[in-house]
């Protein structure tokens, strides 16, 4: 008998082998078709997100693109969020994790969080995937444990870089989120709610007077790029984890 999806689900997160036997193909096109796989569910998966967005993806959504149904792909993977699962830890499988360095561990740790973000920014709003899932996927934990390995190297508590690891995460999936979504409101010529640095500085300027420190400080307000806030931010985060050692 063959394994149930959530056994090949359980079987993903002890050896991680991502590998699955192909679904029987239904139907008058059963035998001229690719077989469906674990590997062809992803690929479609992702290049739906690639070119419609997130919110475009669903199971039945997958099911068509690869001319099939949807209970085809119930054999491999257990539902929607697991799809989610095994797309958010393909990307994370791309995250190269350095060598925990004591003398340049907030760079190590700031290079992972940029890593992450770049790879959800390839595909519009799929870091809305990672929200309020616990960890299983062992390409996933992978990346926590690098991040978590860093911390410790940078003298940082065991409580506060485990917390951190996870305030991380959180602040990469929602900034991501946040680019993307502003990207696909330019794509769609959204002007009402994207504006301009400019437009900002003009709205801001013509604020009534009982705004007289946004009118002031428009220009800080306004300043930098959304990388520059970033990079900002980690700063920041880093910056007040206690025990934290000098970087060199």
């Amino acid at each position: 008998m063959s394994p149930t999806p959530q056994e090949r689900r359980a079987a993903r997160h002890q050896l991680d082998t991502g590998a699955s036997a192909p679904a029987a193909r239904r139907g008058p096109s059963g035998g001229r078709k690719k077989p469906i796989t674990v590997d062809a569910i992803i690929g479609t998966a992702f290049g739906i997100v690639a070119s419609e967005g997130y919110e475009a993806l669903t199971m039945r959504r997958v099911a068509t693109a690869l001319e099939t149904g949807p209970s085809s792909l119930y054999a491999h993977v257990v539902n929607k969020e697991d799809l989610d699962e095994l797309l958010i830890g393909r990307l994370c499988a791309e995250i190269e994790l350095p060598e925990p360095d004591p003398a340049t561990w907030r760079r190590q740790i700031i290079s992972v969080c940029t890593q992450l973000r770049d790879q959800y920014l390839r595909f519009p709003g799929i870091s809305r995937a990672a929200f309020a899932a616990a960890p299983s996927n062992l390409d996933t934990l992978r990346v926590a444990e690098g991040m978590l390995a860093i911390l410790l190297a940078g003298g940082i508590e065991p409580q506060a870089a485990a917390w951190a690891v996870d305030s991380l995460a959180l602040y990469v999936n929602a900034y991501s989120l946040e680019v993307s979504l502003a990207d696909r409101r330019l794509d769609r010529k959204d002007d009402e709610w994207v504006v301009s640095r400019d437009e900002l500085l003009r709205r801001f300027a013509a604020l009534p007077d009982t705004f007289p420190r946004t009118k002031r400080y428009a220009a800080e307000l306004t300043a930098g790029t959304v990388d520059d806030r970033f990079d900002f931010t980690l700063g920041l985060m880093i910056g007040g984890l206690p025990g934290a050692r000098v970087d060199h």
